[in-house]
């Protein structure tokens, strides 16, 4: 079983950054691909981006490219997302996701990031 922590979110202006951070602590995280989800008020929760155990593969939504990029440390377990240009619609719950080879899925509690303008 996987605990992930998300930290790093908080409040920005529109073109800012933040830095996101999950650090796991568990089975072997270098085994698991991981995601990054948002959830903003009464929209459902979509993948923004995701990279493979090795970190060899990355997948962006279209909407990030570009601006986000997603990255992981197998030595320190952990994943981030760095976040540039932010806009007001990036606004959202940010979660953490690891799914393993036999399709356990394991979630972090999220941490919120707000944009003003």
């Amino acid at each position: 079983q996987l605990h992930l922590l998300e930290s790093g979110g908080g409040t920005v202006q529109v073109g800012g950054s933040l830095r996101l951070s999950c650090i796991v602590s568990g089975r072997s995280f270098s085994s698991y691909d991981m995601g990054w989800f948002r959830q903003a008020p009464g929209k459902e929760r979509e993948l923004v981006a995701a990279i493979n155990w090795s970190g060899q593969r990355t997948y962006y939504i279209d909407s990030v490219k570009g601006r986000f990029t997603i990255s992981r440390d197998n030595d320190k377990n952990a994943l981030y997302l760095q976040m540039n240009s932010l806009k007001a619609e990036d606004a959202a719950a940010y979660f953490c996701n690891g799914k393993g080879a036999t399709h356990d899925s394991y979630w972090g509690q999220g941490t919120q990031v707000t944009v003003s303008s």
